[in-house]
């Protein structure tokens, strides 16, 4: 007997600041993790689900279309929308929270502990306004779902079903490469483009096969520790560069580039201060490369994101000894659940790291690849760019507005030239007993989400607080800094 579609778990508020399709969808998602809607299970028809919500059709197949996105929902044509038999959540590890009485806790390698007890990034979850400030997120209230839905679809059904190219797909690097000449200046190849899993995959890769265990690594102080826990993990020994307005600058660095092969940098705009690294350090930097035989990872996460001019040229146009290494990534661009980075590597790398690539075996998610081509190739990741390039200037905006109207005793947020994000320094009602580690842990119990400015250093820590603007409409911009005014003042 066949089995009709549950009944939805979830409610609507319409005087909410949260738009109602992103209710829909964290109220599926929710339901979805909680098991009230079973993994299989079948959902009502989108025209039913609105009847029943008192909603439009197309918010509930807005939100629809952002869940199968993300893998939590499955579809096919002319058949009923059902829960994924495998969630996007059963590839994370699992935290425990508590440590049950008189079980002994693990026995960790001294690589390990260090690891955990590195103060990196912390996301913190409640009741207050969503998606305020979290780092690293994009727009999702602006990506085109029901274009992404349909490449999917396709996907689906025409798309290579053949073990992933360790490489990437080959549409997906022709598409990339076509990219970057166009909207980045980067003249490269396909064969040149390798798709990696992300950032940190991407430098296990190329420190395993360009330096031996030990060697030095520069990296930016401050900067993600992400960058330097990788190339930890790979049995490099990572040297932190201070940065300054200029960026980070080898000619002042002295003594610490003793011995050193390999620097990773974003010389676009520096994360996480924003500074952009001037002409005279980029042609330092790679003078430095030359003479050491070395490499220059460039990291250009957000160059795209730029609101004063043009996007600065990348390092690598410079660079004509083929010593820079360009890195790209999709999901602070799209979908976080992509999951999909790039290198460029220089030609000289290009048959090392392909037979690397062959010995290792691994390779990037593959679906999804097909239709990122597609995406590209066709305009929408140009156009999305000019339209979130637009939305994100305004949101940065607005948060340096009302926190000059509302906060600016605590905090003072100055502008940047790009970027998705703002920092927030003390001011002069900031209670001097209170970290910014402190203070993240506070705003974070209200459902503010922020990170600490003195976990991205490694010497003396420069306090502040880290604010993701891109992903919070700007209705909901004032409200969420007037709280954590109100947090932050509360704290003395």
């Amino acid at each position: 007997m066949a089995r009709g579609p549950l009944p939805l778990p979830v409610s609507l508020d319409p005087t909410a600041p949260t738009p109602l399709h992103a209710q829909l969808r964290e109220g599926l998602r929710v339901a979805i993790l909680d098991r009230r809607l079973p993994r299989g299970s079948r959902l009502p028809s989108s025209r039913v689900m609105a009847a029943d919500l008192g909603c439009a059709r197309g918010t509930v197949v807005l939100a629809l279309e952002q869940l199968i996105a993300e893998g939590y929902l499955t579809a096919r044509s002319g058949s009923a929308t059902r829960v994924a038999a495998m969630l996007p959540d059963d590839t994370l590890p699992q935290i425990q929270v508590a440590q049950p009485t008189g079980t002994a806790l693990p026995s960790l390698s001294h690589r390990g502990g260090r690891f955990v007890a590195a103060p990196g990034r912390r996301f913190m979850a409640g009741p207050g306004v969503p998606d305020a400030f979290a780092l690293g997120r994009p727009a999702l209230d602006a990506f085109p779902y029901d274009v992404w839905a349909r490449l999917l679809q396709a996907e689906w059904r025409h798309g290579p079903a053949e073990r992933p190219d360790p490489r990437g797909s080959p549409a997906l690097r022709s598409a990339i490469a076509a990219y970057l000449a166009q909207v980045r200046g980067v003249a490269c190849e396909a064969e040149d483009v390798i798709v990696t899993a992300g950032i940190r995959q991407s430098l296990r890769l190329l420190a395993e096969l360009l330096l031996d265990p030990g060697e030095i690594a520069l990296v930016e102080e401050p900067g993600f520790p992400g960058i330097a826990q990788a190339l930890a993990s790979a049995g490099l020994r990572p040297v932190p560069i201070p940065v300054g307005p200029g960026g980070l600058a080898v000619a002042e660095a002295g003594p610490l580039l003793q011995g050193a092969r390999l620097a990773v940098v974003t010389p676009a705009h520096h994360y996480p201060l924003g500074h952009a690294m001037s002409l005279e350090n980029r042609l330092d930097l790679l003078a430095w490369a030359e003479t050491a035989s070395g490499w220059i990872v460039e990291d250009d996460y957000d160059g795209a994101y730029r609101y004063a001019g043009r996007p600065l040229a990348p390092l690598r146009t410079l660079d004509r000894g083929g010593r820079v290494i360009y890195v790209g990534s999709f999901s602070k661009l799209l979908l976080p659940a992509l999951g999909l980075s790039y290198l460029v590597l220089p030609r000289s790398l290009v048959a090392p790291v392909n037979q690397a690539l062959a010995e290792i075996g691994s390779s990037p998610p593959g679906i999804g690849q097909w239709a990122l081509a597609r995406f590209i190739e066709d305009g929408h990741l140009a156009g999305h760019l000019r339209r979130t390039r637009r939305l994100y200037a305004l949101r940065q905006k607005a948060l340096v507005e009302a926190a000059r109207r509302h906060a600016a005793d605590v905090v003072r947020i100055a502008p940047m030239d790009g970027g998705m994000h703002l920092i927030a320094r003390p001011g002069s009602a900031w209670p001097d007993t209170l970290g910014d580690a402190e203070a993240v842990a506070q705003l974070g119990r209200t459902g503010i989400s922020a990170v600490a400015l003195s976990a991205y250093h490694v010497g003396a820590p420069e306090p502040g607080l880290l604010l993701g603007y891109a992903a919070v409409q700007e209705r909901a911009i004032e409200p969420a800094v007037r709280r954590m005014a109100e947090i932050l003042r509360a704290a003395a």
